[in-house]
């Protein structure tokens, strides 16, 4: 080391970067404190210093992330780029080390002493030299990211210490390794340091080219993803590493050991999985493999809930959650008695039929809690692609198991109370037929080898509990209709729908509306119009919202300070709720002339309807109107017939039907109506119209008529008892048929009600019609 004169100068702290003396290259400078070093530079002798920093993600290195020995070079030039870096050519020209730094805030500035080379014995360096030369030629070869054009450069450097440096600032090393050879003062050492690393790097390119070579045995020409994962195997080999995948298998192996599944089950997934570990992991049928694996582990094959077969619990938790339901009650009931004398019994098919918002979906998760079985539910309400049941085949692109399977995953055992909402609201297209699908899910004789494309395997589904829900039995197709139950859930009376409010809807609804029984008070009158005058429906869902509607008024009036306590009486539910949107009982005024009061059943409850007939001069045409089906318009068409067949005893003209036209109209016409239940009421309008005889305004009818005054059975008559209930209707004309579904119309509208059961047209006039007017 010669004599160190000392200087001050800027320092330029590089990033990632290092520089040999005698090395000529650009940087791109962007850091305030490094772009004034710059400046300054550029001012004065355009000599620098150039040091590492330690940490590449240091933003702003302090003093102590900078390497101590740098190197002094000169810049030649200087450009400012467009997006505001300065691009400098610098030239290395000495070591420096720095002795300490200036107390100057700009930029960083430090006190130098520039380091001369210290050269020993020449004979000894220029052996290292060729030393050098030969293993780095050895090493480009191996190499191939260093052109020979380097080489022939590097070969007609004479001085070792700029060789060592050359050498150095072309191999692939960390910061860290650079600035250890920078460190090297003595340049025998440092060309010895060279030598070592090059025997380094020498053996690393070996090794790759030995892995190369392995894998391009097993290797086909066209598999680059194969190759590439070959070389990851060949690497893991050479680390030890037993991760990667065959790690994943072993798991997977363990995991279906593990999983208890039926013997072909487990078999079928031990293969698979071989088939997965002899496939390249990108290959397409590798993820497909994968998942199909995933969905067998899953599903659950054993894995079973006790049943807790506490008859009286159970019954405790079903009227807890729900109000009246008898049948559906006693049903479950039923269920949990034979389970407990049999310890074994093939899961029921209940379908729970009835209009919207009676309870259904929510008995049915009630049903799980009295069973303290798990609760899945799917709504097949617009399915109409076979596969949504039965699963795809694993061949389509994004196959996945049907929905049952998917439920039964969800459940995560294999007895769970399973719901199929809507089975009714099902269609099908050119995709299948997912009603047919359903056929073997819902037999019990069928479902303990279901079979889904997507598992192949036999699924057993004899434990699980389905209950179905539906609207409209009718639309159910029968050979799927033939497996269920059927448990009919009529609507609510409004006795009942009195009680469901008070003990269900409105506790509900304070709870969610923030409202104490201190700040809201509900009286019985109250909740009574609510039902009569603004909602008209079989279930409770309507009338839930009416008591939301009250709640949210309520808590706005309490709010606002308008008043702290809030107490819902018949007259404040006007002014909260607006003017009634029904009428509460709507039987005539008065006895009317050729109109009849009917009774319907719709899907959504039972409803009154009001047939009219309007007889004037004509040619005997016969016209319908107000929407009216097929089957209502042969209704209306037989009791024509039948009139003008009976005509003398009814004391009517026998040329009526050539002399006149007669319309018969059902109001409401925008609403479509159908069914085989008007026939008598609407012979029993014509026959009013016709004779001047009025039709007693508090009797209501139902009933099929034959060509010969016959009345035949209906359906719906619990109902249709109910809207004439509603209606304020005093009498009801119902088929002798039908005297036997009496019992099931509750005490409160049978008590309030006069049944006539007939059987033939002449008993429904004796009791309908009364005298001339």
């Amino acid at each position: 080391m010669g004599d160190e004169n000392k200087r001050i100068i800027p320092l330029l702290p590089l990033r990632g970067l290092l520089v040999f003396p005698t090395m000529v290259l650009h940087l791109d400078v962007g850091r305030d404190k490094s772009v004034q070093a710059l400046e300054k530079v550029m001012v004065d002798d355009h000599e620098i210093i150039l040091s590492s920093q330690k940490e590449i993600a240091v933003d702003e290195p302090s003093k102590d992330e900078i390497y101590r020995i740098g190197t002094l070079a000169k810049v030649k030039q200087m450009l400012k780029l467009p997006n505001g870096t300065i691009r400098v050519l610098v030239e290395g020209l000495k070591r420096a080390k720095i002795e300490e730094f200036t107390d100057n805030e700009e930029y960083f500035e430090v006190e130098v002493s520039l380091i001369e080379e210290s050269s020993e014995a020449e004979a000894e360096e220029k052996a290292l030299m060729r030393n050098v030369l030969e293993q780095f030629e050895q090493y480009i070869k191996l190499s191939k990211k260093v052109s020979a054009e380097t080489l022939a450069s590097v070969s007609d450097i004479a001085e070792p210490g700029r060789l060592a440096d050359v050498v150095a600032s072309h191999l692939p090393l960390k910061i860290a390794e650079k600035q250890e050879v920078l460190e090297i003062i003595s340049v025998k050492d440092r060309l010895m340091k060279l030598i070592e690393i090059l025997n380094n790097e020498k053996e690393v390119l070996g090794l790759e080219k030995k892995i190369g070579q392995r894998v391009k045995k097993s290797m086909e020409k066209t598999q680059k993803e194969y190759y590439l994962r070959e070389q990851m195997k060949a690497i893991q080999k050479e680390l030890g590493d037993k991760e990667g995948k065959s790690g994943e298998i072993s798991s997977l192996r363990e995991r279906i050991e593990e999983a208890d599944m039926p013997e072909n089950v487990e078999e079928k997934a031990l293969k698979e999985l071989d088939r997965y570990e002899k496939m390249p992991a990108t290959s397409a049928e590798s993820s497909v493999i994968r998942n199909y694996i995933d969905w067998l582990l899953t599903i659950p094959w054993n894995e079973e809930t006790e049943d807790l077969l506490d008859i009286n619990r159970a019954e405790d938790i079903l009227n807890e959650d729900h109000y009246g339901l008898e049948k559906v009650k006693e049903r479950v009931l039923e269920y949990l008695a034979v389970q407990q004398l049999t310890k074994e019994l093939k899961g029921p098919i209940l379908c729970l039929a009835g209009p919207p918002g009676v309870g259904k979906t929510s008995l049915a998760r009630s049903v799980a809690r009295a069973l303290d079985r798990k609760f899945v539910r799917i709504s097949l309400g617009g399915v109409r692609d076979e596969a949504e049941i039965r699963g795809h085949r694993r061949t389509y692109v994004g196959a996945m198991p049907g929905r049952i399977i998917q439920g039964m995953k969800k459940a995560g055992s294999i007895n769970p109370v399973f719901l199929l909402d809507e089975i009714d609201k099902m269609a099908n297209d050119f995709r299948g037929d997912p009603a047919a699908a359903l056929l073997e899910v819902l037999d019990p004789e069928q479902n303990s080898t279901f079979s889904d494309h997507y598992i192949e395997e036999p699924y057993d589904l004899s434990k699980v509990m389905f209950v179905t829900t539906a609207n409209n039995v009718a639309t159910i197709p029968g050979p799927l209709l033939d497996r269920m139950e059927i448990i009919h859930i009529p609507g609510y009376t409004e006795l009942e729908k009195q009680k469901i409010a008070d003990r269900y809807l409105m506790p509900k609804q304070m709870k969610e509306h923030g409202l104490s029984k201190g700040k809201l008070q509900v009286k019985e009158e109250a909740i009574l119009k609510v039902i009569r005058y603004y909602t008209r429906e079989a279930g409770v869902r309507n009338l839930e919202r009416q008591m939301a509607t009250l709640c949210r008024k309520a808590a706005k009036q309490i709010v606002s300070g308008e008043k702290q306590r809030v107490v819902l009486t018949e007259n404040t539910v006007e002014s909260m709720l607006g003017k009634p949107k029904f009428r509460y009982g709507m039987a005539e005024e008065e006895d009317q002339v050729g109109a009849a009061t009917g009774l319907a059943y719709t899907t959504v409850g039972g409803d009154t309807l009001s047939i009219e007939v309007s007889i004037a001069p004509g040619k005997g045409k016969l016209t319908l109107t107000g929407k009216l089906g097929d089957v209502m318009k042969e209704s209306a068409q037989a009791a024509f017939s039948y009139i003008r067949s009976r005509s003398e005893e009814l004391d009517i003209d026998p040329g009526f039907n050539e002399n006149n036209d007669i319309h018969i109209h059902v109001p409401e016409g925008a609403t479509p109506k159908d069914g085989p239940s008007a026939g008598i009421t609407m012979a029993t309008a014509l026959i009013s119209a016709l004779t001047g005889r009025v039709v007693k305004r508090e009797v209501g009818m139902t009933g099929e008529i034959t060509l010969r005054g016959r009345v035949l059975p209906i359906g719906g008559l619990k109902e249709k008892s109910m809207s004439a209930h509603r209606a304020g209707l005093k009498t009801i004309i119902i088929p002798k048929d039908n005297e036997k579904d009496l019992e099931d119309i509750p005490d409160s509208v049978r008590g309030d009600l006069k049944f006539i059961a007939v059987s033939h047209l002449d008993e429904v006039l004796k009791h309908a019609l009364g005298e001339k007017k």
